[in-house]
């Protein structure tokens, strides 16, 4: 039995869950999610809590079980409060745009990088901070992370896109020989 599977999701006031067959829906003030629940994993739905319970005894029903709630926890959290992910540009000429759904990014090399943000994805750029926001947490994670992988921090120097709480281990230059 998954430890993280047996906790409770405590639902909060403004939000709705339900359960249509399998298909699990939160709505709330920042918009609606669904996820789609796996085989063998059910749902209790009472007053302003939530348990995913077993109903099978699979090899890996426990892991699909922590799984499970993790996901319709971030569910209720989305649909709550939302999710930020903050990046830092590092390094001389580098800076970022945003219009609209389009992000443009300068970062050293010979062209600017244009990045299209999915749906649901907001950026804000401050000085060398870009803040992305959404509901689901995947998906700002994964839009936080290409963005990054356009220019990663090199290690001599520390030039380059990071998260904001990331330590980048730096290297000693050449030295001079003798």
């Amino acid at each position: 039995m998954s430890r993280v599977g047996k906790k409770v999701i405590p639902i909060p006031g403004g939000v709705e869950l339900k359960l249509d067959g399998r298909k699990v829906t939160a709505k709330g003030p920042k918009g609606e999610l669904s996820y789609e629940l796996l085989a063998g994993l059910s749902l209790d739905i009472d007053g302003g809590n939530c348990a995913v319970k077993q109903s099978s005894q699979e090899k890996d029903a426990g892991a699909k079980h922590g799984l499970t709630r993790a996901l319709i926890n971030n569910l209720v959290l989305g649909v709550s409060g939302g999710f930020s992910k903050s990046l830092e540009i590092i390094g001389t000429g580098y800076r970022a745009n945003v219009q609209g759904n389009k992000m443009e990014l300068n970062l050293g090399f010979s062209h600017p990088i244009n990045y299209s943000l999915p749906d649901g994805i907001k950026a804000v750029v401050e000085g060398n901070k870009i803040t992305i926001s959404g509901i689901d947490k995947a998906v700002v994670g994964q839009v936080a992370s290409e963005i990054r992988r356009f220019r990663p921090p090199e290690p001599y120097k520390g030039k380059g896109v990071r998260y904001v709480d990331e330590h980048v281990r730096r290297k000693a230059g050449k030295s001079a020989g003798a």
